[in-house]
């Protein structure tokens, strides 16, 4: 196999290729290397030194640069002459250490298949898989961490809107920060390219009866309306199908909002979502299935949605609220939510006086537009169940979210189980940092908003949920979070039904060609070292990391194991990070990896390193044991 490419690249057919030409051989291989450590093991195979590489001699070469210690004596532990692995040595290996229980006679010979390099050697034509063969699998995507299986669309997409998270951006329209960032339709794509599935769009009054969008009362430049809306015609369903909700921000005249209702008419037509999906009252919202392609709007409503399906009759109260005021809002008129059905006495002056103050602020056309996202205040939880109707949506600071959950976290996992919930950060965060959305979710909020536009934790955690289920913005909810009933609670692990916390062991076994650190001085080499965390609910938050490996950024060596203990690991997210050590500074950030808990692939693994800001960074990565231990049965006590 080697042989044949360095014939197909050894173009004048003289036998030998110099530095350069086999560089130039290597990328054609797919091998990206350090050129000073390519160097040296290229001078040590000149044998006859010539500064050129004969047939064998490159063969050498080849194989001094790709060996890896630790998976050849992994592959030698199973193959019994230690030059292949049978089709039967391979089934022992796939099912004693990858756990694969399926079918797994049809897997290895498909293994062989893909991954065996000799087009005709004796392996191949056997059934069995050389050293070469069995390391390009541990590198593939089948001996990836990630559950090859989960990166497909693999989960009920059949189920209420309510039952999912929806992959959620704040701002959408900036780039930047909130105070002199640039905003621009970059954003809108990016976000939606990235499976985004809710947009907000902050609409002012604009010249010539234009409406625009900016972070309003700072120096953020304005885009168009009309630019926003034609651009999420264009890309909203490109990376998914699924639906796009745009949360509105409306802060637009009437005369203004005419144009609004119009323009997302005209421009979406079709896409826009404008009745319910079956003509009728909504008695729980409708799937991700059942609204594919469209674009659902998320604002105020005069009256309820019912009133124009049933016919005309006694509107119960409204009240609306936007994203920032809501609780000022509150204490200026606090009306008891009416149940469905409930005739009001003619003449109730707060609700005429409620209801006639949308009228007053709100373009009917707009209204309209808005059918199962309609916004309200949050009055508590026993109001808002007492008044039950799925296609309300409440907004919540990150600091009014978190205090809900202090204080009534089954009651919120309760609420989420019927209806939407939107989380945004606090008007602080100028320089657009982010919260961690984790204890949002540990409760169930379906849309926690977060500025995609800043890179770190908050941003790898929220593209590790949603890597999975094709990369389509919905991810469901686990079981006990869908059931209105739920007993459970995320500070009391204990309130979730089932059996006691798993184990987690974590072998960190070695790096691979890790990318320097920017910025740093004549691009030294790295000391790194890997941290493990896990993300869930309080009593599973944790981090362990390994020792750090001086002046080893190629082929560094850990052989640590971390050891993690999970109470409710449907919900976990677990995230993995190189840095590079400094005794006297903060650690510089080297690559990570974060994915859910649930999508974890046991055995020996190798999980692919991104950069910052969520790309991915080939050929760095990290080689790892997973194993996963479930709680002894009550027949094994």
């Amino acid at each position: 196999w080697i042989c044949d490419w360095f014939q197909k690249a050894d173009k004048n057919k003289d036998g030998r290729m110099n530095f350069k030409e086999v560089q130039r051989l290597l990328k054609m291989m797919n091998i990206d290397m350090n050129e000073d450590h390519a160097l040296r093991l290229f001078q040590a195979a000149d044998k006859s030194e010539s500064g050129t590489l004969e047939g064998e001699e490159f063969v050498l070469f080849y194989k001094t640069l790709t060996q890896r210690e630790e998976v050849l004596s992994l592959f030698q532990d199973f193959s019994e002459d230690g030059k292949k692995l049978t089709l039967l040595e391979l089934v022992d290996f796939l099912r004693q250490e990858q756990l694969e229980d399926e079918g797994t006679e049809e897997l290895a010979m498909e293994l062989i298949d893909k991954y065996e390099p000799s087009e005709t050697g004796e392996t191949r034509a056997r059934h069995a898989l050389s050293a070469d063969g069995f390391l390009m699998y541990l590198c593939s995507p089948e001996g990836s961490i990630f559950n090859p299986r989960h990166r497909a669309l693999w989960q009920d997409m059949s189920q209420p809107l309510c039952h999912y998270f929806i992959s959620s951006s704040h701002n959408t329209y900036l780039i930047e920060d909130q105070i002199r960032g640039q905003s621009s339709i970059e954003g809108y794509i990016r976000a939606l390219k990235r499976g985004c599935r809710c947009l907000e769009v902050d609409c002012w009054d604009g010249p010539n009866g234009e409406p625009m969008v900016y972070h309003g009362h700072t120096f953020t430049s304005k885009i168009p309306f009309r630019e926003v809306v034609s651009t999420l015609g264009k890309y909203a369903f490109k990376t998914s199908d699924y639906p796009v909700i745009l949360s509105l921000e409306n802060h637009c005249s009437i005369e203004q909002q005419e144009v609004l209702a119009q323009q997302l008419k005209d421009i979406l037509g079709e896409q826009l979502l404008t009745a319910t999906t079956d003509g009728r009252v909504p008695t729980q919202l409708p799937s991700p299935e059942e609204l594919k392609h469209k674009i659902l709007l998320k604002g105020k409503k005069i009256g309820r949605l019912e009133d124009k399906l049933d016919g005309p009759g006694d509107e119960a109260p409204d009240v609306s609220d936007d994203d920032n005021g809501a609780e000022a809002e509150e204490e200026r008129r606090r009306v008891k939510p009416v149940s469905w059905g409930t005739v009001l006495p003619s003449g109730g002056t707060q609700h005429v006086s409620a209801l006639q103050k949308d009228k007053e602020n709100l373009a009917q056309a707009l209204s309209d537009c808005v059918i199962y996202c309609k916004s309200v205040s949050f009055r508590g939880f026993q109001e808002a169940r007492s008044h039950s109707r799925p296609s309300e949506i409440s907004s919540f600071a990150e600091a009014k979210a978190r205090k809900l959950i202090r204080d009534a976290g089954n009651e919120f996992v309760r609420h989420n189980a019927w209806q939407l919930t939107r989380i945004y950060p606090s008007g602080m965060r100028t320089d657009s940092s982010n919260y961690s959305p984790q204890e949002m979710w540990n409760v169930g909020c379906q849309i926690v908003a977060l500025n995609f536009q800043t890179a770190g934790m908050e941003m790898d955690l929220c593209d590790g949920l949603f890597s999975q289920n094709g990369r389509c913005g919905y991810v469901l909810k686990p079981p006990f979070m869908r059931d209105e009933e739920t007993l459970f609670n995320p500070s009391d692990p204990g309130s979730r039904e089932g059996p006691g916390p798993i184990t987690l062991t974590i072998q960190v076994i070695s790096g691979q060609q890790l990318p320097k650190v920017a910025n740093t001085k004549d691009g030294a080499v790295i000391d790194p070292l890997v941290r493990v965390e896990i993300h869930g609910v309080p009593a599973d938050q944790a981090r362990q990391e390994t020792k750090y490996i001086e002046n080893n950024g190629f082929n560094p060596r850990w052989d640590e194991t971390l050891q993690f203990q999970l109470h409710v690991p449907e919900l976990a997210l677990v995230r993995f990070v190189v840095e590079d050590y400094d005794k006297t500074s903060r650690n510089d950030f080297v690559g990570q990896f974060t994915l859910a808990f649930t999508n974890i692939k046991p055995g020996y693994r190798h999980i692919h390193l991104l950069s910052k800001d969520g790309t991915s960074i080939p050929p760095s990565s990290l080689f790892v044991h997973i194993r996963i231990t479930e709680p002894p049965g009550p027949e094994q006590d």
